[in-house]
């Protein structure tokens, strides 16, 4: 993956040309860091759900809906799962990508896989909530177009 550039935006065409198929359409390539691994030498597990945070704060900056800055989005994770399907260690080529799934009324469920080597290493689902100073809030309708437009997350 060495033509791929790390941090920008992968779209459709991209993914596509490496193997990762439909629905996803967004993602994100970086290399695994000697940091990231666990004494045995591959990726710990800490480090999938840091990598499902970078992807989701590029993801929502890419799509206009910041989660950073001055007109951020206050989003905060309830849930997470992950499966991890496949090892993998220090220097290896990776995509992350994501989409939203679900719209509730103050919460979003994500999806999230990791693909290296042309085969899907991890999967996850998160459960994001929207808060503002009060607490729970309603998705901005701005927002839930987009996720909606983007991704074709469905309304529950």
């Amino acid at each position: 993956m060495t033509d791929i550039p790390y941090h920008a935006p992968l779209t459709t065409d991209s993914l596509r040309n490496l193997g990762i198929p439909e629905p996803w359409t967004i993602g994100f390539a970086d290399r695994v860091r000697f940091t990231e691994l666990d004494p045995l030498g591959h990726v710990n597990n800490a480090a999938y759900l840091s990598w499902f945070e970078n992807f989701r704060l590029q993801y929502m900056d890419f799509y206009g809906a910041p989660l950073t800055g001055r007109d951020a989005y206050m989003v905060v994770l309830r849930q997470v799962q992950v499966d991890y399907l496949g090892e993998m260690k220090l220097g290896d080529d990776y995509v992350v990508t994501g989409r939203t799934t679900v719209l509730r009324t103050s919460s979003f469920q994500m999806e999230y896989a990791v693909w290296s080597g042309g085969a899907l290493r991890t999967t996850s689902t998160a459960v994001l909530v929207m808060v503002n100073e009060d607490g729970k809030c309603p998705i901005p309708p701005k927002l839930r177009s987009i996720l909606t437009t983007r991704d074709g997350a469905i309304s529950a």
